[in-house]
C-alpha cells in the first residue's frame, strides 16, 4: 500500500541551512516516491506563493497535497492544476476564533514590547504571526499572549520556532486547532489513509507538535540539540517514543541532513517499501 510522505519544506526537504546536503539525497527520494506510488504532502509555514516558488527553485514534484501558513490553510489542487483553499478546513477554523481573522486578533497583543509584527503576506486568516528578536523571552511572551487571549475568549494555540540563521524567535499565534498537527490528522482522515503508512519529516519548533504524536515521524539530523531534546521529551510524555526517529547519517553513507534523513526515516519505519533496513 503506498505511502503518505509529509514533510515540512525550510532545513528539512530544502538543504538551505548551513549544513551539506548529501549528493543525490533528493534525487533518490523522489526515485522512491514515483517507485512506491507513495502521495506526497507539503506542510510548512510558507504561503502559497512561496511553496510554488520552491518548487520551481530546487525543482521539487508537483506534491498532491499542500498545507501552508503552519496548518491555518490547508489547499486542494482541481484539475485545471489550481490551487484553493479547502472550505470545510477554513469553515472548522473560523469557529475557533468565532469568525474571527488575524486583523481582529491583532490589538489584543499589538502593545507587547517583545513582539515585531511579520508582514502582510507572512499572515493567513487564522494565523498571527510575530518576530521576538530576543530569545531569552520566550516564556514571558508566551505568558503574556495567552493572559491576552484568554481575557477576550480567543482560543488559540502557541507555535514557537527559531530561525537560527539570523537567529531570531518565531512565534505564530494559531486558532485553536490550526497547528501543523491538526492539519496533518484531518489530511489522513480525509485521504482515507492508515495512520501506519504516513511519514512526518520536519527540523524545527512547528514540527514538534506532530513529531511528537502518535504518527510515524523523522527529525532530520541538521535540527537543533534543542528541538532534538523538546521533541524526545513530548514524545516520552505523550507516550509515543518509538514512533519518533532521529536521523543519524548511518543510511549508505548519508549524512542525514535534510533528504537524507527522511530517507533514513523511510528505512526505518517502512524497510519493506524503503529497500533498506536500519536494523
Amino acid at each position: 500500500m503506498p505511502l503518505l510522505l509529509c514533510t515540512d519544506l525550510d532545513r528539512t526537504l530544502l538543504p538551505n541551512g548551513p549544513q551539506t546536503e548529501s549528493p543525490g539525497a533528493r534525487a533518490a527520494l523522489w526515485e522512491w516516491v514515483r517507485r512506491t506510488g507513495s502521495r506526497l504532502a507539503f506542510v510548512s509555514g510558507r504561503r502559497l506563493a512561496l511553496h510554488l516558488e520552491a518548487v520551481a527553485e530546487y525543482h521539487l514534484p508537483m506534491p498532491d497535497h499542500l498545507i501552508a501558513d503552519v496548518g491555518a490553510t490547508i489547499y486542494d489542487r482541481g484539475p485545471d492544476g489550481e490551487w484553493a483553499p479547502n472550505a470545510g478546513w477554513h469553515q472548522i477554523l473560523a469557529k475557533s476564533w468565532q469568525g474571527r481573522e488575524w486583523q481582529d486578533v491583532l490589538p489584543l497583543v499589538s502593545d507587547l514590547d517583545e513582539l515585531e509584527l511579520q508582514e502582510e503576506s507572512e499572515q493567513a486568516a487564522h494565523k498571527l504571526s510575530f518576530n521576538v528578536p530576543d530569545l531569552r523571552s520566550r516564556e514571558r511572551v508566551l505568558t503574556n499572549v495567552r493572559k491576552r487571549l484568554n481575557e477576550a475568549f480567543i482560543k488559540a494555540d502557541l507555535i514557537w520556532s527559531v530561525d537560527e540563521t539570523v537567529p531570531t524567535g518565531l512565534l505564530d499565534v494559531m486558532a485553536k486547532g490550526a497547528t501543523k498537527l491538526d492539519a496533518v490528522r484531518w489530511l489522513v482522515q480525509n485521504t482515507g489513509t492508515a495512520p501506519d503508512r504516513v511519514l512526518y519529516a520536519g527540523d524545527s519548533g512547528n514540527d514538534i507538535p506532530v513529531l511528537a504524536s502518535e504518527l510515524p515521524a523523522v527529525l532530520v539530523a541538521n535540527a537543533t540539540d534543542e528541538v532534538r531534546a523538546e521533541a524526545l521529551h513530548l514524545s516520552l510524555r505523550n507516550g509515543h517514543p518509538e514512533k519518533l526517529y532521529l536521523a543519524k547519517g548511518i543510511l549508505s553513507g548519508m549524512n542525514g541532513y535534510y533528504a537524507a534523513g527522511i530517507l533514513e526515516g523511510i528505512a526505518h519505519f517502512f524497510p519493506d517499501a524503503s529497500g533498506e533496513s536500519l536494523e
